[in-house]
């Protein structure tokens, strides 16, 4: 879906908080609903409309994002990346997120291309965000060369799932998570390398980006596609 990212979502909170008018109530249906950002409707300085930075086990602050211009960008030639950490902690989570949409179960990806970073590189995205301190997350580690599925509950993470990998540094990758009730399964530049049966978050919450650390991450083409179901 391509157009206005302000009507994207405008549009996308009509569907969730408007009634539908007129349908039987014995009628049940399951219709998709779908995002697509790719923040090139974003003044360079700015977040889309809806998302707000955060942090958790943040350590003097939060970090700094922005939309940002990318000449070489998957489209267009702007990006979202964490710009700037607010103090340099190995222990703090940069969030970026919105919480207008309340994703359960269904598929969220994005490219993403990590920039730099001596404590910490690369990034992934959250969902199911019930605040800062709890939600899922994905992410690869260029320094690490891993990719890892984490729950994080009360600002604590724990490991869920692990796949050792090689990617280019510097270039753009893309990663994919599907999660639907309590499976979740995560991919890397269109690899399956991650699944995991897991119940701990089992609201629906926001969805967003993470970085850890210093760690500077570019991001682009953030889309979601998820089911509500409807009486």
């Amino acid at each position: 879906m391509v157009g206005n990212v302000f009507l994207i979502f405008l549009s996308l909170l009509f569907l969730f908080h408007t009634p539908v008018l007129g349908q039987a109530d014995s009628r049940k249906r399951s219709d998709p609903f779908q995002l697509f950002v790719s923040f090139d409707d974003i003044p360079a300085g700015k977040l889309p409309q809806g998302w707000k930075t955060g942090a958790t086990n943040a350590r003097g602050g939060t970090s700094v994002w922005e939309v940002s211009e990318e000449r070489y960008a998957p489209s267009g030639n702007h990006v979202l990346t964490m710009r700037r950490a607010a103090r340099l902690s190995g222990s703090t989570f940069n969030l970026c997120w919105t919480d207008h949409i309340p994703f359960l179960n269904g598929s969220i990806e994005v490219r993403f291309k990590a920039v730099a970073g001596k404590v910490d590189q690369g990034g992934g995205i959250i969902w199911r965000v019930q605040n800062d301190s709890n939600y899922y997350i994905v992410r690869f580690n260029p320094l690490e060369e891993n990719f890892r599925l984490y729950v994080v509950e009360n600002g604590r993470r724990s490991m869920l799932a692990t796949a050792d990998i090689h990617l280019a540094p510097e270039k753009w990758h893309h990663i994919r998570i599907v999660h639907h009730d309590d499976e979740i399964s995560c991919y890397l530049d269109g690899k399956p390398l991650l699944t995991k049966t897991d119940r701990r978050i089992t609201k629906a919450g926001g969805v967003g980006l993470w970085t850890k650390a210093d760690a500077v991450t570019s991001f682009d083409n953030f889309s979601l596609t998820m089911k509500k179901e409807r009486p």
